[in-house]
């Protein structure tokens, strides 16, 4: 039996893959989620979600992707790794993916010319949004990103015939700003931050209900809540791990609840093994 089943849950309430059931949905999140639908239905072009490490950027695209799949007028694709340092084998990767037939040695110029035929084919004469999100964008090149700013530039009066949706780290911004005539195209600039204590509590409590759990008891105590808010800083990725750390802890200690002596004794096993982290994403926060 899988150590979830044993607590009530129905699935795993705390993994760290991107599953769109389990995504809560803060205010910036929300806010994030809805601008880029809104951007994507007007056809704008460019759209940028910028996030530290383990704020949800992943798990929101897959979001966005659960959205879009309801519509019969998209037609999207996705890259989870963006690292071209060849610009033919960049532009080659997006029209594999999306069907264009292409043939070897194709020039950059042979390949943005089928793309625009692709884009036109399917934006104007059949109706459809053609969407391409781009995860880990930070690591785009300067060759690729000026290659999507001339796919960005095949438009009709009307709208933009490709949307482009890019989740990075902070980094991306400043790689963008480098390149103004890309940043000028930006329809939306979104940000993911930390949770605040409040978001953190319902995000554990709603991924908890959503694994099935039924009983009235708390599995979370109070003094549990704080200890795992002071310890991660809200970050999504950190909180969910500790959580997970903190139910198998409760096996193996054959315990009903994670108070904060859970917490603290996980948090001290890192300090002792090493394993803590250093980075001010984890540093005292005020709650």
């Amino acid at each position: 039996m899988s150590y979830y089943k044993i607590f009530g849950f129905q699935k795993e309430p705390f993994s760290t893959s991107p599953d769109p059931d389990f995504f809560y949905l803060s205010k910036a999140h929300d806010a994030a989620l809805t601008n880029i639908l809104i951007e994507l239905r007007l056809k704008r072009g460019l759209g940028v979600i910028l996030g530290d490490v383990g704020t949800g950027k992943t798990t929101l695209s897959r979001k966005l992707i659960q959205e879009l799949k309801n519509r019969e007028d998209c037609l999207f694709h996705m890259i989870l790794d963006p690292s071209f340092d060849d610009p033919v084998l960049f532009l080659s990767c997006i029209s594999k993916n999306f069907g264009i037939p292409i043939t070897d040695n194709m020039s950059i110029l042979s390949l943005r010319e089928a793309l625009e035929r692709f884009l036109f084919q399917k934006a104007v004469v059949e109706g459809k949004t053609v969407i391409l999100i781009v995860d880990e964008a930070q690591k785009l090149s300067e060759s690729s990103l000026e290659n999507l700013r001339v796919l960005l530039n095949y438009e009709t009066n009307e709208f933009k015939l490709l949307q482009l949706v890019l989740l990075g780290q902070l980094e991306l911004q400043s790689k963008i700003k480098e390149i103004a005539n890309f940043f000028d195209r930006i329809s939306y600039k979104g940000k993911l931050e930390a949770l605040d204590f409040k978001e953190m509590k319902e995000m554990i409590f709603f991924r908890i209900k959503q694994a099935g759990y039924e009983s009235d008891m708390n599995i979370f105590l109070e003094d549990a809540l704080y200890c795992i808010y002071e310890a991660t800083g809200g970050h999504p990725r950190q909180v969910t791990m500790l959580c997970h750390r903190a139910l198998k802890t409760l096996l193996f200690k054959n315990k009903l609840v994670v108070d904060s002596q859970v917490i603290e004794e996980l948090i001290q096993e890192d300090v002792k093994t090493g394993w803590q982290r250093t980075s001010p994403l984890l540093q005292k926060s005020s709650y």
